[in-house]
Parts: structure tokens; C-alpha cells; sequence
């Protein structure tokens, strides 16, 4: 097996939790008092477009939200949508240990809104150990997309042999291997450490 040079990683699911899920719309429609079946259906027509960087927050918000009066402005519900982003501490500290024992590159792979993943960058200083971020509103991809991994390839100019690529979707995690990127599919902290020990191990 070749070395490891670089990770790619997952930021919803690995580092982070999740940037809009299921569960944060359900939230947002209590609060709010909206009509959720509505809303996740108005969200599932466009969300995809707004991941990959074709429209902006305010516009996505406008299809699935503001399309009719509110008692309630964009600002409010905008910062109750940042508020739902959470920290994987353990999982941050230990990508931040790797990569400085190992020497390891770091970029991230991943499916989120401009709006959403600028602010969950700056929130969790995820620029002090990431190298690049090569994230669906950037490149207009998203992952299964494979010309997303292709793209990370091509700016990483690491062997693709020398990449693991960290994911908590299976599905993600199998189609970068079927380009030759080797796949670690992310459950827990602690199954994904057992993995990294026994990988990276050999390079010590």
C-alpha cells in the first residue's frame, strides 16, 4: 500500500454536523410556524441548485420561505440556520494531530452552500489545518458527481494513490475509490481512529 500523503475529507457527518438537514428544517419550521410539508417540498425542488453555487442563500431562502409574507425577516431565520452548525471537537483535534506528525495535506470534499460553508469556515477555523476546500458552490459539482473528485485531483497534484479520502456516505465513499482514491467511510470517532491508527501507522 502506497504511503499517505493527503486526506480528503467530508466537513457535514466528519468534522462538523451537518449544515441543513432534515431535522434543522423541522426545527426552523416550528419556530417559524411554517407549513412544513410545504417547505420540504419548495426545499428538495432547489436546494441542489443552491449547493452548486447557482443561487444564492437569499434566493434559496426566497423560493422555500419568503415566497409569501413573513411576520419574521431573512436576517432571523438566516442566523437561526447558522446557529444549527456543530463541532466534532474530537474528530477536529485529531485530523489537526495527523497532519502535523504525519505531514499530511489536508483538503476538504464537500456538498454545501456558499452562504453555509463560509460561514461554518470562519465559525470553526477550519482554514488553520484545511489546505484547500474544494466545495460544491466553488466548483459547481456535487458529490456523487465525480468530475468533483476529479477536480480535487487535479488542484491536490498528489498521487491518488497517496490520498484517503475520509466520508460518512458510503455511496461517496465508493465512488472516489472507483478512481483509484482509497475510501475510509466515516461511522464514529472511535472506529474511524482504530482505522487511521492502523493505516498510518506503518509510516511512523
Amino acid at each position: 500500500m502506497a504511503k499517505t500523503s493527503m486526506l480528503f475529507l467530508d466537513v457535514g457527518g466528519v468534522l462538523l454536523n451537518n449544515g441543513w438537514d432534515h431535522q434543522m428544517r423541522q426545527a426552523a419550521a416550528k419556530k417559524f410556524g411554517l407549513e412544513f410539508d410545504e417547505m420540504e417540498s419548495r426545499h428538495r425542488l432547489t436546494f441542489d441548485t443552491y449547493e452548486i453555487g447557482k443561487i444564492s442563500l437569499k434566493e434559496y431562502l426566497e423560493r422555500v420561505v419568503f415566497y409569501k409574507k413573513r411576520d419574521f425577516a431573512h436576517e432571523e431565520f438566516k442566523k437561526f440556520m447558522f446557529a444549527q452548525s456543530k463541532p466534532f471537537p474530537e474528530m477536529i483535534e485529531l485530523i489537526c494531530q495527523l497532519k502535523v506528525r504525519y505531514k499530511l495535506k489536508i483538503a476538504v470534499v464537500s456538498n454545501e452552500g456558499r452562504e453555509l460553508n463560509e460561514n461554518r469556515i470562519k465559525k470553526f477555523q477550519l482554514g488553520k489545518f484545511v489546505d484547500f476546500f474544494i466545495t460544491s458552490c466553488y466548483v459547481h459539482f456535487r458529490k456523487p458527481d465525480k468530475d468533483i473528485y476529479r477536480i480535487a485531483l487535479d488542484i491536490a497534484q498528489v498521487p491518488k494513490e497517496e490520498i484517503l479520502y475520509i466520508e460518512d456516505r458510503d455511496l461517496f465513499v465508493q465512488v472516489a475509490e472507483s478512481l483509484g482514491i482509497r475510501g475510509l467511510h466515516h461511522v464514529n470517532y472511535q472506529t474511524t481512529l482504530s482505522k487511521l491508527n492502523q493505516i498510518l501507522k506503518k509510516q511512523s
